[in-house]
């Protein structure tokens, strides 16, 4: 049962492991190797990350094409981020609109762009209107948690490791010419390394699934029958997602931010292989259709590389919220 100690517990137990594990390993691979100017390197990854967190906004929206919507244009949309902010307890959003034809929707921003919540075409086009309401919700959860900020932090992590990685391998190839021993220091340190990149991205990846279920709370929290109404649009997203091949190619290069969707593209169509074979007369079939599948093995492998929960896990979390 999902519950929100659970969650709790998954969240603090994952940054708990993201840092400690990074710390570690940083200090043995600096002790091993006495190499200062790893130190440098260390310090301009990181202010390089800072700075693309900054500017990431207009970055996103360049490569998703999105504009910002007026009132005019769509004041009963506004009126629901307007609502639901107030309900969060947040300042209201900027609303955005992503040209994408694949239904989705995320949330981000920085402190020099502030914070965005972005639609696609596609999930306008998709989903019912009290389904959008839903997916919204969702995403203010993901700003009331700052969670931006918290997968800016933890991402970058990995980041750094990779550049020290690299720095080894040069090391080693150096260290081999003048000293074996030296270069067996080396490449026991790169070992190591790649060990910890590996232990890292399962953590971020546990930490990514875990603010999903919490911002899958906060929105039924604040949405009226709002567990009902994110289950059907998540529904209905991961079913869309999966007959839209010829897009998804079209748009794969746009997949680095893909930990920014409400559902991953990418899992699309192995989540929807549960309800290849429905043909469901309402949304809410879809959902109980879904909700009957048994989680295989294989789903269970495949969920511990994914920034998203499994679908069916995803959806029966929510019925216990309902």
């Amino acid at each position: 049962m999902m519950n929100i100690w659970k969650l709790r517990l998954s969240l603090v137990g994952s940054l708990a492991i993201i840092i400690s594990l990074s710390t570690l390993f940083l200090t043995l691979v600096l002790s091993l190797l006495g190499v200062m100017d790893l130190v440098t390197l260390g310090v301009l990854v990181v202010a390089f990350n800072i700075i693309q967190w900054l500017i990431s906004p207009y970055i996103i929206d360049a490569l998703y094409r999105v504009r910002a919507i007026p009132e005019s244009e769509n004041p009963k949309l506004h009126e629901v981020v307007e609502n639901l902010s107030r309900k969060s307890g947040i300042k209201k959003p900027r609303l955005m609109l992503a040209q994408i034809p694949i239904p989705n929707a995320f949330a981000y921003g920085s402190p020099i762009a502030g914070n965005r919540v972005a639609v696609t075409t596609g999930l306008l086009k998709t989903l019912d209107f009290e389904e959008v309401e839903a997916v919204i919700g969702h995403e203010l959860g993901h700003l009331k948690h700052r969670d931006v900020q918290v997968m800016m932090f933890v991402s970058l992590l990995p980041a750094l490791f990779y550049y020290l990685g690299y720095s080894l391998m040069l090391s080693s190839m150096y260290s081999r010419r003048r000293d074996d021993a030296g270069g067996g220091t080396a490449v026991i340190g790169m070992v190591l390394l790649a060990f910890s990149l590996f232990l890292n991205y399962v953590c971020v990846t546990m930490l990514s699934r875990t603010r999903e279920y919490y911002a899958d709370r906060h929105s039924a929290s604040i949405v009226e029958d709002g567990s009902r109404k994110l289950s059907e649009g998540l529904a209905k997203i991961v079913h869309m997602t999966k007959n839209m091949k010829y897009v998804k190619k079209q748009t794969q290069n746009l997949y680095a931010f893909k930990a920014l969707f409400i559902a991953d593209p990418d899992h699309a169509e192995a989540d929807s292989m549960a309800i290849s074979t429905v043909t469901a007369a309402s949304d809410q079939k879809l959902v109980q259709e879904l909700l009957s599948k048994q989680i295989t093995l294989a789903d269970r492998i495949a969920e511990i590389f994914s920034t998203h929960p499994n679908i069916i896990k995803r959806l029966r979390a929510l019925q216990e919220l309902s």
